[in-house]
């Protein structure tokens, strides 16, 4: 409950235009001719409280500024930021697979599945080209099989052998020596645990 005289003596301040203590100001209302100012206000209040103190990146260049521009930057950063793989256009999908063929070939030991990976690979890269879905253009070129398969050998040539590891000893399981208490000595004898 309210006491009657506080009412009375806020009724009269407001009649008077004394400001009353115990009132606080209307919140602001959010309009679009006041919205900077609120966003605003918010930034300093956050700023004071220290929330944009230690921010990763604080003081670090933005990445990718000042480089070639790449339309599909935000479909290749959201792909690699997620892990993703086999997802996106054939366009992109390609030229991942291009940037590292030849590390997959190198791992392949026979000629022929070189070849069959390389013309699989080709057979995608014409097909791409004849899509009319549309997204970015295919500009990964075909590999010469032959060429490839040449050069794959050279790296395999080029690659140390590798080195085999030495045997460990090899034990003999049931031999023992045992002593012959005749004569003291010890000698191998063929007797099991």
């Amino acid at each position: 409950m309210t006491d009657p005289r506080d009412a009375a003596a806020r009724y009269r301040a407001r009649g008077v235009g004394e400001p009353d203590a115990e009132t606080e100001p209307e919140p602001m209302q959010l309009t679009a001719e006041n919205q900077h100012e609120f966003v605003e206000t918010a930034i300093q209040l956050a700023i004071r409280r220290g929330e944009f103190d230690d921010l990763p990146g604080a003081g670090k260049p933005i990445e990718g500024l000042g480089t070639h521009h790449d339309p599909d930057w935000w479909i290749r950063r959201k792909i690699e930021t997620e892990n993703l793989s086999g997802l996106g256009p054939p366009a992109l999908l390609l030229r991942n697979e291009d940037r590292e063929l030849d590390a997959n070939l190198d791992a392949l030991a026979r000629e022929s599945d070189v070849r069959e990976v390389l013309e699989d690979f080709n057979k995608r890269v014409i097909a791409a080209r004849r899509q009319l879905q549309g997204g970015p253009p295919v500009v990964t070129r075909t590999r010469d099989v032959d060429a490839e398969i040449e050069a794959w050998r050279r790296r395999r040539a080029a690659r140390p052998a590798p080195v085999a590891a030495p045997e460990p000893p090899r034990r003999r399981f049931g031999r023992r020596k045992k002593e012959n208490p005749v004569q003291g000595d010890t000698e191998a004898g063929n007797s099991f645990f």
